[in-house]
């Protein structure tokens, strides 16, 4: 991965090829596979988010938009695209936005106890003189000064700023973080493939 990289969702996969094609069920339209949603239906006939895409059963997939999952299940899509009624929770768009915000974070702990990331203004300055970020954090409730000295640092390098100094830190295992930076490697592209979806399904729905 490149360390100049100005989007954080580049069309492409985790392993940098073309990402695969799938079908919408809402649009029809054909999609890179990271840009979509996956579910299947459980044994009971309800929906089941399937983000990894590894669940068995036939996947139906939906634009990673909120507005798409809200459309979804206000026309019954799932249970066509199924074709046998499917159980889907009333608050389905909430619940996904929560999954993928697990996920991003999630990533950044296995960085933490990988030794792939840092936390504090020193630390994150440190990494980013030396050469060795993959993708810089930064605390939206953060102070914007101290956020523009970071970016400064690495212009170009990914920069999410997708969640609060809490969130930051609870997955670092402390009380706060404003200044996270990820080394280069599949954790830190994993992570800006899924701050990308996730910026997608919020930008979609606002």
């Amino acid at each position: 991965m490149s360390k100049r990289r100005n989007s954080i969702n580049g069309g492409k996969n985790r392993s940098g090829g073309a990402s695969p094609i799938r079908k919408c069920i809402a649009t029809g339209a054909l999609r890179p596979k990271d840009e979509m949603l996956r579910f299947v239906v459980g044994p009971d006939g309800s929906l089941v988010p399937d983000l990894d895409g590894c669940l068995p059963g036939r996947g139906l997939w939906l634009s990673a938009e909120r507005d798409m999952v809200n459309t979804a299940c206000a026309k019954g899509l799932f249970s066509r695209a199924a074709r046998h009624r499917v159980e889907v929770s009333t608050d389905l768009a909430e619940q996904l936005e929560g999954l993928m915000v697990r996920r991003c974070l999630d990533l950044l702990g296995l960085a933490r106890r990988a030794g792939e990331a840092v936390a504090g203004f020193e630390k994150a300055r440190a990494w980013l003189r030396e050469g060795k970020g993959g993708v810089i954090l930064q605390a939206r409730d953060g102070a914007a000064a101290g956020r523009e000295k970071i970016k400064a640092l690495a212009p170009g390098l990914a920069t999410v700023d997708l969640f609060e100094a809490r969130e930051l830190g609870r997955a670092l295992g402390r009380d706060r973080a404003v200044h996270v930076v990820m080394a280069e490697g599949r954790l830190a592209e994993s992570l800006i493939a899924e701050a990308g979806r996730l910026t997608a399904y919020r930008q979609a729905g606002a």
